[in-house]
């Protein structure tokens, strides 16, 4: 099957596989409801890369992530070259048009999972996250409680915030910043900000920024997805659970009784009919982090300090290649100059 997406030709495989058994939806239910909601979803995804989380026979079944982009890839296809520490590099899908989303999902990405920073800049993100991730047996309830006081303490320095559902389990509330900091340093600043959440909540059976998992209590309110190695499933994204959950922009006047089953493959198009795009012109508040150390008694913020892109531990962090991105064209032409000379 071909779609005809602007002026791309998208070709579609398997497009009645069922992904989602139980609400009976096909592959090319996903891929349409990614083209209408498109003008919303591409204000998140545009000029990020993306890592692929790979479902090819549907939610529930086997997945696997895949950092490099395919070879036959459309010449069309943006990508961002990164390097790994070991010496390895990888291009990683970059999708601008509503083209690249079909593609990427009839990969079998249900979801799609893009870096904090933009293309331009991969080491300096342009938003802070504070990601409310509740393990079992914490109720919802403290969950919607928690991120009240999470836009207090953002509302008090300054920072816009704008909530979503994860889709999962969770609640996100993003901050629009200044792409002037590297990930250190506003993971050191959003630290500071869920341990003052903590303090506030007054009780660790509710919040916590203990970092074992097997320690916690209450709800983790995570400053640590604040990682260059770290992605989100962006707004809009439908995850892959059995009810095709959607990761849905919210007013913060609906957190407090907010029903996450409640958006869906099926019932978002109706809700972005009802109530718009909640997330638009959220890039227009970006505000600069520089001031806020001090408000929270930190050590002031370096503009210079970005991660080093070595292995610590278990985690594979990445170095950007310096002049940042590139379409295949292009990196194929490069090429071609450097094996004449």
């Amino acid at each position: 099957m071909r779609l005809r997406v602007g002026r791309r030709e998208v070709k579609i495989s398997n497009p009645d596989k069922v992904f989602f058994p139980e609400r009976g939806l096909k592959k090319i239910d996903l891929v349409e409801y990614y083209l209408d909601v498109g003008p919303c979803l591409l204000n998140h995804v545009h000029r990020r890369p993306m890592q692929m989380l790979r479902h090819p026979d549907g939610a529930g079944e086997w997945f696997f992530y895949q950092k490099r982009v395919p070879g036959n890839h459309p010449d069309w296809l943006e990508t961002v070259h990164i390097k790994f520490p070991s010496g390895r590099a990888a291009d990683f899908p970059v999708c601008n048009d509503a083209a690249c989303v079909a593609w990427i999902v009839n990969l079998g990405c249900i979801d799609l999972h893009t870096w904090h920073s933009r293309v331009t800049d991969v080491d300096r993100p342009d938003y802070l996250l504070i990601d409310l991730d509740p393990s079992e047996g914490n109720p919802w309830r403290h969950v919607r409680k928690i991120a009240l006081v999470v836009k207090d303490v953002m509302d008090e320095l300054g920072l816009k915030s704008f909530p979503k559902t994860s889709g999962s389990t969770g609640l996100h509330i993003l901050a629009p910043i200044k792409p002037e900091l590297g990930f250190p340093e506003v993971r050191r600043l959003a630290k500071a900000m869920a341990q003052e959440v903590e303090r506030r909540i007054g009780d660790q059976r509710v919040a916590t920024t203990t970092w074992k998992v097997a320690d916690r209590l209450g709800v983790f309110v995570d400053y640590g997805q604040n990682s260059r190695d770290r992605t989100i499933a962006s707004a809009y994204s439908i995850r892959p659970r059995a009810d095709a959950r959607a990761s849905a922009p919210l007013d913060w006047d609906e957190v407090a009784s907010v029903r996450p089953e409640r958006f869906t493959l099926t019932t978002m198009r109706k809700r972005i009919d009802e109530v718009g795009d909640l997330t638009k012109g959220m890039w227009r508040y970006k505000r600069s982090l520089v001031p806020l150390f001090s408000k929270l008694d930190l050590e002031p913020a370096d503009p210079k300090k970005v991660d080093s892109g070595r292995r610590r531990g278990r985690v594979q962090r990445w170095e950007s290649e310096q002049g940042g991105w590139q379409s295949r064209r292009a990196a194929q032409e490069q090429a071609s100059r450097r094996a004449k000379k």
